[in-house]
């Protein structure tokens, strides 16, 4: 049925999942080197059906991978900045010019395309506030269809989550 239920949703381009696969996603987004043993146990299933709804999860795309998460301070990145822009022009050119450039800067962790006033807001990290300025002044302006930029430092960090919110109301 499982299976079936599967192939139907990839076919409609949908997943459906169940209380079990939630508490699986649950359980490996706070801990993804949990043994196999050790969450079959906390999601009340034997080790092989687990480790089957694991794999359908990954090869459906809802798992995309595992990771470390790293502090940045620690790790000599102490300086966040977000920084809202947007562009000359909004054509298709445009976009996907500006969106190749920003994979290429390794300062940018993280790109969204927004609603409202700006395009685009970015997750950037530094060592310093001359290294950001020597970021901002030498690779970002230059980035094709760059049209204005504003940063907003992040003086500290009151909540940082990995893990998605719980689904609710699913068989």
């Amino acid at each position: 049925m499982l299976y079936l239920l599967l192939f139907l949703a990839e076919y409609a381009n949908i997943i459906c999942m169940d209380k079990i696969d939630l508490k699986i996603l649950g359980e490996l987004q706070q801990n993804a080197r949990i043994t196999n043993q050790e969450l079959s146990e906390r999601v009340n299933l034997s080790p092989t059906p687990c480790l089957r709804r694991v794999k359908l999860l990954e090869e459906a795309g809802i798992i995309q991978g595992y990771s470390a998460i790293v502090d940045p301070e620690t790790y000599g990145l102490p300086i966040m900045a977000f920084v809202s822009v947007r562009l000359e022009r909004q054509t298709k050119t445009e976009i996907a010019s500006f969106e190749a450039a920003i994979m290429e800067l390794d300062e940018i962790v993280a790109c969204y395309l927004m609603s409202g006033r700006h395009d685009y807001m970015l997750q950037v990290f530094a060592r310093s506030l001359k290294d950001y300025e020597n970021f901002v002044r030498y690779s970002l302006t230059r980035v094709p269809g760059l049209g204005e930029l504003e940063t907003y430092f992040a003086f500290g960090q009151v909540k940082r989550s990995m893990a998605l919110p719980p689904l609710k109301n699913l068989r």
